[in-house]
């Protein structure tokens, strides 16, 4: 072999030497620490104020199979986890609301209990209780056609009101009076005390309660598009619903009181198109006889929402929603991406806009829950964060300037 052929194997041999070294570390990456990425979601979906700490709950999916769990979590007045309790029982499951009961905490979302329910996407709705140091205590389930969630609560002197749904799972056919949103009242020991549903069997959902003046007024949908506000005594019994046109399929998702009106959040559609994905936070005055007296709309570029309404001691209306851009790059022709940010509003008792401010960056940033503590507005929600979503509060003065998030 001459010299030049010499050196042209010689080039050969170091160039499959190169792409083998190449070949090797990429399977190294696949195999090992690719395993190691961390992708997992952690959310907060509502929190309630105690003395000097906050109870919140959520779900949590960072685990080996990426199963979601169930979450409560004590915090300090700092924001640091005192403790955090996961409901680890069953496949899939999900706290939506909490509140405190003497010592206790009480838990509604819902659960998947086995192998073919987490197959076939069948949930049962579950109430939980917690101890203070957040051992779990006691639960109950609930289940009449196959997809079922609790999304919410009240504590009364003698028991819980809680409200949610039991609608057919997935596209079962079928037309059922017996489904729809529903409102249970528990006593203390969980056992049933009365229950009441209301609306379609395939939509129907209770999602926020607050008592007023002896009645209790449950704000929620029916049908695919129709915001509702429903109102029963105390004893279970229904008195009358309102209905608004059209929201999105998520209807009303808070709802709260001046004590003389109601206040309700959702989302407005801007086309009867149903594949119109846009959409305008929508506030909505009501008189505690149903009877709407005003809205207000916030339009942006996209899809905008309000999720929470508390009044604060100002007496003025303040929300904490989201916004979702649609986002072309990363959409494709299966799937439709957007891109969120967060929205804090605040309106006077006229529903005249006082301020809306928006919260994000490249990343998505969801608002869930909004509390005033003190002089300040404390919203819980989460973010983005290479690929994976992170639970945080985040902190606002009353003239919505943002103080920071943990």
């Amino acid at each position: 072999m001459d010299k030049r052929l010499k050196k042209i194997f010689k080039i050969i041999v170091i160039i499959c030497v190169l792409v083998l070294i190449v070949d090797i570390g990429v399977l190294i990456y696949n195999n090992f620490i690719k395993e190691e990425e961390i992708n997992y979601f952690d959310s907060i979906n509502s929190y309630e104020v105690l003395d000097n700490k906050i109870i919140a709950v959520g779900s949590n999916s960072n685990n080996d199979k990426g199963y979601e769990k169930a979450k409560i979590t004590l915090y300090d007045s700092n924001y640091e986890k005192i403790w955090e309790t996961l409901y680890n029982k069953k496949y899939n499951s999900n706290f939506y609301a909490v509140k405190q009961d003497e010592d206790n905490y009480i838990a509604v979302g819902d659960f998947e209990a086995n192998k073919k329910e987490h197959e076939e996407s069948v949930r049962s709705a579950l109430i939980a209780m917690f101890s203070e140091d957040g051992s779990l205590l006691t639960e109950k389930s609930f289940q009449v056609l196959g997809n079922s969630k609790f999304t919410n609560l009240l504590v009364v002197e003698d028991g819980y009101i809680v409200i949610g749904q039991s609608i057919y799972e997935n596209m079962t056919l079928g037309v059922s009076d017996e489904g729809g949103a529903f409102i249970i009242k528990y006593d203390k020991e969980l056992n049933e005390v009365w229950k009441h549903n209301y609306g379609g069997s395939k939509s129907g959902l209770y999602n926020d309660l607050i008592i007023v003046n002896n009645n209790i007024y449950v704000a929620g949908k029916d049908s695919s598009r129709l915001g509702i506000i429903s109102k029963y005594s105390l004893d279970g019994n229904y008195i009358a619903t309102t209905t608004y046109e059209q929201t999105d399929t998520f209807g009303f998702t808070g709802i709260t009181t001046d004590n003389n009106n109601l206040f309700v959040v959702g989302a407005k559609k801007t086309s009867e198109d149903q594949n119109n994905y846009d959409t305008d936070s929508l506030i909505v005055k009501y008189d505690l006889d149903l009877n709407k007296v005003n809205e207000k709309l916030y339009t942006g570029e996209g899809m905008e929402r309000y999720n929470r309404v508390i009044i604060d001691s100002n007496s003025n209306i303040v929300v904490a929603g989201q916004t979702g851009i649609y986002n072309k790059e990363k959409s494709t022709s299966k799937l439709n991406v957007f891109s969120y940010d967060g929205i804090l509003a605040k309106y006077d008792n006229d529903l005249e806009e006082l301020l809306v401010e928006k919260y994000g960056n490249e990343e998505d940033d969801y608002f869930t829950d909004i509390k005033q503590i003190n002089d300040e507005y404390i919203v819980s929600g989460y973010s983005s964060i290479d690929n994976s979503y992170i639970s945080k509060f985040i902190t606002y003065t009353k003239s919505g300037k943002l103080i920071g998030a943990k």
